[in-house]
């Protein structure tokens, strides 16, 4: 038997089920970010547009759901990187990114977690350890690598400053990440922004 007839071998989706699952993957992205875990399986298929069987068929549990939804949020991140990677102005990429992913992080927290290497045990860590569990692992280290490419390309340039290592810049993210959860506003939240990016800014 080859590997293609193997039963553990899943097949491919049928063009309306791909379908079907980018939409409850959609409206599941919207929901969490909004209201957290709490939101039934049944309102996000409402959400969706389809029946709540079939958010059923493609995610048994609202942790699977979740979990997909994280990882989605992870893809879309790495492609966004992967594109700004080729940018033909280096620091103009490296600050665009940051920016946005800043930005998405104020109603995405999990996607600040998955950055940072820190989700919760609800959103898929070890509870016992703390540590990410194996399904975040290979997106998480893609992102970081991703991240540490703009930033040598943006330091190359003469963008951002030349001491800065990629552990400083996670670092700093982290701190980002936790400072702007908790401003009063979108214009202190601007603000905050502003001084972050333009402490990473060569002198």
């Amino acid at each position: 038997m080859s590997a293609l007839d193997s039963p553990n071998t899943p097949r491919p989706l049928r063009a309306d089920a791909r379908r079907n699952r980018e939409r409850v993957l959609a409206a599941a992205r919207e929901a969490f970010a909004a209201e957290g875990i709490s939101v039934p399986l049944d309102e996000i298929a409402r959400r969706a547009g389809v029946g709540p069987g079939t958010v059923y068929r493609h995610f048994p549990t609202k942790e699977a759901l979740f979990h997909a939804a994280i990882l989605d949020n992870m893809e879309r991140t790495i492609a966004r990187a992967r594109e700004l990677s080729a940018a033909a102005d280096p620091g103009s990429a490296f600050f665009e990114f940051l920016g946005g992913l800043l930005a998405e992080s104020t109603v995405k927290r999990d996607l600040a977690d998955a950055v940072g290497g820190n989700l919760s045990a609800q959103s898929g860590a070890d509870a016992a350890h703390g540590q990410l569990s194996p399904e975040f692992v290979a997106p998480q280290k893609t992102l970081v690598a991703l991240i540490g490419s703009l930033l040598h390309r943006a330091q190359d340039c003469g963008a951002v400053r030349p001491d800065l290592a990629v552990d400083d810049l996670m670092l700093v993210l982290k701190g980002a990440f936790m400072a702007t959860a908790q401003a009063a506003g979108d214009e202190q939240r601007r603000r905050a922004f502003a001084v972050i990016l333009d402490g990473l800014r060569a002198r």
